[in-house]
């Protein structure tokens, strides 16, 4: 059994690294939507890995849980604990530090605590691009983005957070420091720590700092949005994108007329310059080597889609300035989601092909539960949709909150059907915790018991979080 989080021990702490603690902020026991509120004893923010290493030993004595905190902007609940025994959260707000840059290795090495804008920008200033990209990316922070396994819009080309990461650095249950922080593409001896820590949402560890892949910046890059038919034709346009393009698609974005909507309704100032307003359309990013022009080339994609049917209208950015309009307009849509309120928000991905046919067979089921408004749009490239269902015009989401938990399982059950994940970028935090286990392989469900078990016998770790405590 855990304990609180006691004033002996924050004394202790205290006395032993001045300055560590703080008193906890409203911020630091929310989570965005405002559906979650936690508990915790203090907030501890060590300067350095040393630092987190004493938290965690002096944790693990007193058997007292600790809630590894980043940018506080994950959606599923890993960042706060609202029942039990009050935890430490430990903050990585003080560990931002760039460690090194090495510009002929494509590599960054960075701490936790780093905002995932200020990795970016430090990647630009070594002539190279860092390609996580998130909505959130002015306040997660990356040893978040890495415990989650982030995704975002540019996964189809560059993969997950996952596949961005050579090395880590982090601080043990037992409070011993991993010194994994390597910048090798290869690496085979034993059992890969790094990628065991990736996605574990603090569960297995405190993440101190990361060997981070960065990639040449294209020469070029052009965006555009078209409309499209239907789902099935965003598909087709893709698969025609990739043979015409390979490797040069850097996003491809499956946006629904009901973001549109809701984007007219809150946030009038972001402009959508396509007219009629289509019921479908795509946003697509191409980054393109030496020698090719940007414009030609969305211009002949275009020309050849449109020849067959698969794109109806469409706008070409042909400066930065409308291609940063463009990509606003993608940008907004979750925020004008919050601003609407959501009944129940879904991070979902299924087969590529099984998209068009999962759309109306999960409207039809929603139906037969009420009326409702359904915001779908997404990572089409890779994917990972957000499937949210928002209450019809006049009624708020309060008045469905009895209807949560139905809604969820009829989204929950297709997706599982057609052979999909219930979690596609956003992880499992406390929220998905049942779905975890109503849906997971139990052998895999077993394993990661036993891990947990092994690396974290006290349970001290993220109490609650991804497993059942």
């Amino acid at each position: 059994m855990l304990n609180d989080c006691t004033p002996d021990l924050l004394s202790a702490l205290d006395e032993a690294r001045p300055g560590l603690l703080r008193a906890v902020a409203p911020r630091d026991v929310e989570e965005p939507r405002g559906r979650w509120r936690g508990l915790a004893g203090a907030v501890a923010c060590p300067r350095n890995t040393a630092e987190v290493a004493a938290i965690v030993t002096a944790c693990a004595r007193a058997r007292v849980g600790i809630i590894p905190m980043g940018g506080g902007t994950g959606l599923v609940g890993g960042q706060v604990m609202p029942g039990g025994p009050a935890p430490l959260i430990l903050s990585l707000e003080r560990m931002s530090a760039l460690r090194a840059a090495y510009r002929d290795e494509n590599v960054l090495v960075v701490e936790a605590g780093m905002i995932l804008a200020d990795v970016q920008a430090a990647a630009d200033g070594i002539g190279r691009i860092f390609p996580l990209s998130l909505a959130s990316e002015g306040s997660a922070r990356i040893g978040g983005n890495l415990a989650a396994n982030a995704g975002g819009v540019n996964v189809l080309r560059y993969g997950n957070t996952r596949d961005l990461c050579l090395g880590l650095e982090a601080v043990l249950p037992d409070g011993s420091i991993f010194n994994g922080l390597k910048r090798l593409r290869k690496d085979n001896t034993g059992y890969d720590l790094r990628h065991l820590l990736i996605g574990s949402e603090g569960t297995l560890g405190v993440i101190t700092a990361a060997s981070l892949r960065l990639f040449p910046k294209p020469a070029a890059t052009v965006v555009a949005l078209l409309a499209v038919p239907d789902p099935r034709a965003a598909l087709d346009l893709l698969a025609l994108a990739e043979g015409e393009l390979s490797g040069l698609i850097s996003a491809f974005e499956l946006i629904h007329r009901m973001g549109y909507d809701f984007l007219a309704q809150t946030m009038p100032e972001v402009a959508v310059p396509l007219h009629p307003i289509p019921d479908w359309s795509v946003l697509i990013e191409l980054g393109l080597p030496q020698g090719v022009a940007p414009e030609e080339a969305m211009a002949g994609l275009y020309a050849q889609a449109a020849e067959v049917g698969l794109v109806l209208d469409g706008v070409i950015a042909t400066s930065a300035a409308q291609a940063a309009g463009l990509w606003r307009i993608r940008e907004s849509i979750p925020e004008g989601n919050r601003r609407i309120g959501a009944v129940s928000s879904h991070d979902i991905s299924l087969p590529l092909s099984e998209i068009p046919g999962f759309i109306p067979r999960a409207g039809a089921a929603l139906a037969a539960l009420g009326d409702w408004r359904i915001n779908c749009f997404g990572h089409l490239g890779d994917g990972n949709l957000h499937f949210n269902v928002f209450p019809v015009p006049g009624r708020s989401r309060k008045a469905h909150d009895h209807q949560r938990d139905a809604i969820k399982a009829c989204v929950h059950d297709i997706v599982h059907d057609l052979g999909g994940s219930v979690s596609a970028e956003h992880g499992i935090g406390r929220l998905k915790v049942a779905d975890l286990e109503r849906y997971g392989d139990p052998a895999k469900l077993a394993a990661m018991r036993a891990i947990k078990a092994a690396l974290d016998p006290l349970g001290i770790m993220n109490p609650g979080a991804v497993l059942r405590g």
